[in-house]
């Protein structure tokens, strides 16, 4: 197995602006955690699948209700300590109107991270905090292992609640944002 060799040429400390001039390489996300860069390898192919999965069905529960969202993925969102790439956003349609190449976290409704081996930290601790900085509202997590679930939490008095936890196999209704009925099991399958 051979490892590109990635070349950036950047001294000091990083800003918003410098990730965002970086070239695109659909290889990397690129997030800005304080001043420092942070590199992770595209997710493999049950976390695209589930990604893909779960992006349709929440488009679909939003246009069924008219939601004024656009749900986007690995989309780069501005917060006050730095630039992150969640797997899902569900962001404010106005705001996801213009043609720009991240949004602000005042525009997220909701930030989805599914957990892959190499996120696990960065996903289960460090973003929620930088989302609940943020004031971003809600923050879903969806494990894998040993079966696919999703945790849903809010935020409440500047840290996530965790208000229930959807277990694969059976069909769950969420009521917020918007009404959505998911089954974990249902991401990861392959038929």
């Amino acid at each position: 197995m051979s490892v590109a060799a990635i070349e950036i040429d950047h001294t000091g400390p990083w800003t918003v602006a410098d990730v965002l001039a970086l070239p695109e390489d659909r290889r990397f996300r690129y997030e800005l955690l304080g001043e420092s860069l942070v590199m992770s390898p595209a997710p493999g192919l049950r976390h695209q699948r589930a990604s893909f999965r779960l992006h349709v069905a929440l488009d679909a529960a939003a246009r069924a209700v008219g939601a004024p969202v656009e749900i986007l993925e690995a989309i780069n969102v501005t917060l006050p300590s730095g630039l992150v790439v969640p797997d899902i956003v569900i962001a404010d349609a106005g705001a996801a109107a213009e043609d720009g190449v991240s949004l602000d976290a005042e525009a997220v409704q909701l930030v989805v991270e599914l957990v892959s081996p190499g996120s696990k930290t960065m996903d289960r601790k460090f973003k929620p905090l930088l989302y609940a900085e943020a004031a971003i509202p809600h923050y879903w997590r969806v494990e894998f292992d040993p079966a696919p679930r999703l945790i849903v939490t809010e935020l409440e008095n500047g840290r996530y609640v965790e208000k229930t936890t959807v277990l694969a196999g059976a069909v769950t209704r969420l009521h917020a944002p918007f009404p959505f009925d998911i089954d974990p099991a249902s991401l990861t399958s392959r038929t």
